[in-house]
This record gives structure tokens, sequence and C-alpha cells, in this order.
């Protein structure tokens, strides 16, 4: 099973959820950058359906190259965006390295009645998906000097929005099966999910979200070699059917801070697409599981409508 974060059981009625991650820039703005950082951190524990408590930070920093001011900076937009998490930094370390990277170790609580799981989805619940997908066109165009500003500004916000809100959603209406998608991308992650419950997928293409010009992004050739990665490896589970190569390359991009993929029971669906209003997230259904037959072959399988 692949979750998205460890587990231990601390106590009775607490559980730990513990995760980390970290990466070198993706966008121009320091301040920015330690902002997507801290949200892409936090992200394990809320697809968990936790709370972030304490983090500490990790980070490689070339000191003869660039000014630790600039690193203070990056430090701001993680902080910025951990106190709006109301999550604690306790320490960190720093290492000398020739490519600077920044990121958090974190961990969270969950009470066990609101434990969510990649692997407790059943056949014929609705998938929902809480933000748009295609940060990794955007920082790939960002890098060669093609991003419109308009762009950048729209990926940055989705990048920097905090997936609490989806986990309060998801506890408020009982949903036990989420992850959250970042670098397999949406068919890598929801992959995952699919052979963790032993169930597959069908997805409608035009129902996910995407953040806007990445369409054109792509078309023009704007593609990270993690998002081929991503899509050789899905074409070995997944269907396309007529889809167009963006298209394909699209639904494999490798997200940074992405949304959360939830697998709600279908009578709850609505209930968990006002939840997520409520909570100012636009949640899109973008498909339903089923069950595995003969036909199908092994669970994970997706197809493309």
């Amino acid at each position: 099973m692949a979750d998205d974060a460890g587990v231990y059981r601390l106590a009775d009625g607490v559980l730990l959820a513990q995760t980390v991650d970290f990466f070198t820039p993706i966008v121009d703005d320091p301040g920015d950058w330690g902002r997507i950082a801290a949200a892409n951190a936090l992200s394990d524990v809320y697809a968990m359906g936790g709370r972030p408590i304490t983090a500490l930070a990790i980070v490689g920093w070339p000191r003869e190259v660039l000014p630790l001011d600039l690193l203070a900076t990056v430090a701001e937009g993680a902080a910025a965006i951990l106190a709006e998490a109301g999550c604690v930094l306790l320490g960190g370390h720093t290492v000398d390295d020739p490519e600077p990277k920044y990121g958090l170790a974190v961990t969270g609580i969950v009470h066990p009645d609101d434990l969510v799981t990649n692997a407790a989805a059943t056949p014929d619940d609705v998938l929902v998906l809480t933000k748009p997908i295609g940060t990794g066109i955007v920082a790939t165009a960002i890098k060669r000097g093609v991003a419109p500003a308009a762009v950048v500004s729209a990926a940055v916000e989705a990048m920097t929005a905090l997936n609490a809100a989806g986990a309060r959603a998801m506890r408020r209406i009982g949903a036990r099966a989420a992850t959250d998608v970042t670098g397999f991308g949406l068919l890598g992650h929801l992959g995952e999910l699919l052979r963790a419950s032993g169930v597959s997928a069908t997805i409608e293409a035009g129902a996910v979200p995407l953040l806007p010009g990445v369409e054109e992004l792509a078309a023009a050739g704007a593609i990270p070699g993690g998002t081929r990665r991503n899509l050789a490896a899905a074409e070995r589970f997944t269907d396309f059917g007529t889809g167009s190569d963006v298209t394909r390359l699209l639904l494999a991009d490798a997200q940074t801070s992405g949304g959360l993929l939830i697998a709600v029971n279908a009578p709850l669906a609505a209930a968990l697409v006002q939840a997520l209003a409520d909570e100012g997230v636009a949640g899109a259904v973008i498909g339903r599981l089923r069950s595995r037959t003969f036909a199908d072959g092994p669970a994970g399988r997706i197809d493309v409508v």
C-alpha cells in the first residue's frame, strides 16, 4: 500500500501521520517557492484526513553562489503557509549543496475514525478532484521563459492553496479513500489508489479541471521529463481511447502541491461537492470506480473517455 504519509498509533484516539518532501525551485520568485514547498509537504497529512502540527525544515543551499538573504525569503514564504495551517516550525537542518533545495518533514495527528487511506475505495465510488492540473507543464514553461504571467499567477495560486479545506470536507461527510495528486500525476496516483483498493476506474477527460493556458503550453512542447515518464508508466494500465496526445500528457503531468483525489460513495458525492464548496473549494466529479472483471485483468485499470 502506497499511502501518502506513514501512520503510527501513539495512543488511544491519536494517530501520528508523518511525511517529508523537498525539491529544487520550480518558480522564479523565492517567496513563492517557499510557499509552494510548504503547502506541498503539508498535503500528505491532509490527504489522510489529518491535521499538521509540527514541521522541520530541510535545506540544501549553495552558500558560495546564492546569498543567505535569498534563503531567508524562501523561509519566510514557507513560514506564512505554516502559520496559515496552524503548524509550528520546530527547527531543521541545512547543508551546503551545489543545487538549492527546500522542503519540510511534517508531523500531523488524526483520530482513527477520521483516517483516510488510498486502500479504502469501493466499486461505484465517485471520484472528486479538488484542484486543476498542469503545474508541471507550467513549471517547465517558466524554465524556458515562455510562460505568460497570468498562467504563472494561476499556477502559483493553485500550488500555494492548502488542502486543509479538502481534509475538513472529507471528515465532515465521512470519506474514507483519497490521495493527493503530486509527482506521479493524476493517472499515476489514481492507479495506486485503484491497485490498493482492488478496483478499476473510468474517468472523463473533459471533466478534469485544467489550469488556464496549459493545453496551449503542452501543445507547444513544454513537457517535463517526469510527465513523459509518467505517461510511459500509465500506458501500461490505461486505455486512452481516442484521446489526443496533449490530453494524455496532461493526465500524466507531474504535479507539485496538487489537489486531493477523493473516492466517495455515490450517494455522498453531492454532499462532498457541497462540503467542498462551503470551504471555498471547487470539487470536480471526474469519474467513477468499478469492480474489476475478468476482461479488465488485474485491478488498477483506467479507461479514459
